[in-house]
């Protein structure tokens, strides 16, 4: 297999500390799809190339909506990348996914309405998605996870809601009658365009609280709420950052491509010959090698 190169999206809290994994080249790029969501900070850990992505932008200005997430796909993979490792904060469903445990999910329910969320506007792809994250790199993060300090619990379902408001209470109970564990805003469309790119995508999920479904302790303030939740935040992000430090070496040792790197060869229906020369140049990183010719 070509050698790999490793592109870490850090959400809320993960994204103001990707600076722990190294400084390196900054990277301000365009794309078709207008700028990513801050500068591409290129560097290595362990050997292995990484290109670092905030994905609330600088600051984190940029709302779950209001991220370009096409732009922080294409961008990553026209810089060659060939695996991502995700993190988000999310809140958990379930009383056994505590605050501060990781979680690396199997599972997507998508509610979002308001993003775009395909390549591809101009023709007929339709990508397989029925295991929305990549499988081979989920047990790479289940290995790195072997006697790990925190704990870190093996699949679950991710509601991925529009936001940026939180849930109310019947949303939350409903969320939890599906079965879901987590409920976040960020995952989507981010894992099908990783999988539109053919970028094995996997995410760690932060747990910061138990979402609006367990009732907060009467003698806990809302000031008092917000600031545990915050001490959650930072505690799951250290976690999240050895977790995906000590991942990396092992996506490196990888020896076969999985099936996300070949997931456009039977999902391009259009007629190949009816591609606009534009279409074809706007998408050139991503269809290049079916398009040769």
């Amino acid at each position: 297999m070509a050698r790999a190169m490793v592109g870490v999206i850090g959400g809320t809290g993960l994204g103001e500390a990707l600076g722990a994994l190294g400084g390196g080249e900054v990277r301000a790029l365009d794309t078709p799809f207008g700028r990513p969501s801050a500068p591409i900070t290129l560097t290595e850990v362990g050997g292995v190339p990484v290109a670092l992505l905030p994905r609330h932008g600088e600051g984190h200005m940029l709302n779950p909506s209001q991220v370009p997430y096409r732009a922080n796909i294409w961008a990553l993979k026209s810089l060659g990348v060939t695996h991502v490792l995700a993190s988000g904060a999310v809140g958990s469903l379930r009383e056994e996914v505590a605050p501060r445990n990781l979680v690396i999910p199997d599972q997507v329910i998508d509610k979002t309405f308001r993003r775009a969320g395909t390549f591809f506007d101009d023709l007929a792809v339709h990508v397989e998605f029925a295991a929305p994250f990549c499988t081979t790199l989920r047990n790479v993060l289940v290995k790195a996870g072997t006697g790990f300090p925190a704990r870190v619990h093996q699949g679950g379902t991710y509601v991925c809601m529009e936001g940026p408001q939180f849930s109310t209470r019947a949303e939350s109970e409903l969320h939890r009658s599906w079965g879901a564990s987590l409920i976040g805003m960020t995952v989507m469309p981010e894992a099908k365009l990783a999988r539109e790119a053919e970028l094995c995508y996997a995410l760690v999920a932060l747990p910061t609280d138990y979402d609006c479904w367990k009732p907060h302790p009467a003698s806990v303030d809302q000031a008092k709420l917000i600031e545990e939740i915050l001490a959650n935040v930072k505690s799951a992000t250290q976690n999240a950052i050895e977790l995906i430090r000590r991942a990396i070496p092992h996506v490196a040792a990888l020896e076969k491509p999985c099936a996300c790197q070949s997931a456009l060869a039977l999902a391009i229906w259009s007629d190949r010959s009816r591609i606009a020369p534009a279409t074809r140049e706007k998408l050139r990183p991503i269809l290049e090698k079916y398009l040769a010719g």
